[in-house]
């Protein structure tokens, strides 16, 4: 079966175009105050999510979470990376360890 030459090149030219896989779901963080804002992330569930920490304050902040197994210090003034998930419904505690009393939150996977 011969495939005529310009179905061929338009095939192509959308096959080129498409991304090879979908960019994971992205998240934000603020640290500011000594406080996790928002205190409530809303991820989607069953899927891994890209998850920006930018902390905002003077001093250093350690995001840490025992449910989402993860834990990454956050020097003053700056962003850190992590990937959490892919995540069953239900909620995930997570705290600076730093400043445990004020840094609270929880991701809200649905």
């Amino acid at each position: 079966m011969r495939i005529p030459l310009p179905l061929l090149a338009v095939t192509l030219a959308a096959l080129a175009a498409a991304p090879l896989h979908a960019a994971e779901p992205e998240a934000m963080l603020v640290i500011k105050n000594h406080r996790f804002e928002p205190a409530e992330l809303k991820v989607p569930a069953n899927q891994r999510v890209k998850l920006t920490v930018h902390n905002q304050d003077d001093t250093p902040e350690e995001f840490e979470s025992h449910k989402l197994n993860r834990e990454k210090v956050i020097p003053a003034g700056a962003k850190a990376t992590l990937f959490i998930g892919p995540l069953k419904p239900g909620r995930y505690d997570f705290f600076g360890e730093y400043h445990e009393s004020t840094a609270k939150g929880v991701v809200v996977a649905e």
